[in-house]
């Protein structure tokens, strides 16, 4: 695991304050739930806290990272810090959380002054681990901590909730995502932008698609249809829609290229030459876009754009994936 501290956390400063505080002033709770979506950091907030818990420095804003506890923390290896697992995929039950805690949290803490349990995906608990673990939430030994991690709490009982301090990532701006990849990442500010514009506020999500080969590749699929979409004939757009099914492409991914191109063009008609193009994503396609801006009104972007919002609604009322693209595809070259 990296040496990560609380300044590495991107864009999540309410919740880290929430957590950081709690450690300056004593006051922790026997159970948090940190609510997020995937890859939004939910995991490595939990481990710098755990680690700030057993840290063993005098130091006030801890973890330290440098201690033998801290140290242990990061291998994975620290005796009191336990990760529940679980072997089905889509249910934690009854059996993992009274072996995994329920059992072994009466045991005292072998080495530091808590004992913290971690539960990633705390929301596939079904209703009997739920009221399992509930037992434990309701008198908690005064060492222990148990942190739940879910990306939606819908199916968690209002009971657990209750006891638990209810903790939220949000989504962070563009701006900050981009500086992070470029910063901490190396990633260049060209795809920076790109990934940060995908990601929708996670972090995550961006870090995971600058280095994802098939995005690239779709990407560049959909910027040489869009670049050719104008003179493009029927049957050509039935090899490009075949070609994406084909190999496989994430349909909302390959909709929010198309809608970040004509964003662009927009934003070029907007600006023209000599405005301001900063907050445009493709730069490295600039000849095209301003190809694009000049052969399209202001009302035809709109209404390509309308398309494939209506494209998205389609296929998620299961609307036929080729004819909704071709529909949309005809919506470009017409303008």
């Amino acid at each position: 695991m990296a040496e990560m501290s609380w300044n590495d956390v991107v864009g999540q400063k309410q919740l880290t304050d929430n957590l950081r505080n709690a450690l300056k002033y004593h006051k922790i709770s026997h159970a948090y739930l940190i609510q997020g979506e995937k890859l939004s950091g939910k995991m490595m907030i939990a481990d710098i806290f755990a680690r700030a818990l057993q840290c063993e420095t005098e130091q006030e804003d801890k973890p330290c990272n440098q201690c033998r506890a801290c140290k242990q923390a990061m291998n994975r290896n620290h005796p009191d810090i336990m990760y529940v697992a679980h072997e089905k995929p889509n249910v934690i039950s009854v059996d993992n959380i009274r072996q995994q805690i329920n059992g072994d949290i009466a045991i005292k803490p072998y080495s530091g002054a808590r004992k913290i349990y971690i539960m990633d995906e705390a929301e596939k608990m079904n209703v009997q681990a739920q009221n399992a673990l509930l037992k434990t939430l309701e008198e908690p030994p005064e060492y222990a901590v148990i942190l739940l991690l879910a990306t939606r709490v819908g199916a968690m009982l209002q009971t657990i909730l209750s006891r638990c301090v209810v903790l939220n990532t949000r989504p962070v701006h563009e701006d900050m995502i981009q500086d992070y990849l470029m910063r901490k990442a190396q990633v260049p500010d060209y795809r920076a932008a790109i990934c940060a514009s995908f990601a929708r506020g996670n972090v995550g999500r961006a870090v995971e698609l600058a280095s994802n080969e098939q995005f690239d590749h779709m990407k560049s699929a959909v910027i040489g249809t869009m670049k050719t979409i104008s003179g493009m004939e029927t049957n050509k757009m039935a090899a490009e829609i075949k070609k994406m099914v084909e190999e496989k492409f994430d349909v909302a991914d390959y909709l929010d290229l198309c809608f970040i191109w004509y964003r662009d063009v927009l934003l070029y008609k907007a600006c023209g030459v000599y405005g301001d193009q900063k907050h445009i994503i493709f730069k490295e396609d600039m000849t095209e876009i301003a190809d694009a801006a000049r052969r399209y009104s202001y009302e035809g972007i709109e209404r390509i754009i309308h398309s494939i919002e209506k494209a998205r609604s389609r296929l998620k009322a299961n609307v036929n994936l080729e004819l909704t693209l071709e529909l949309m595809f005809l919506d470009m070259k017409t303008g």
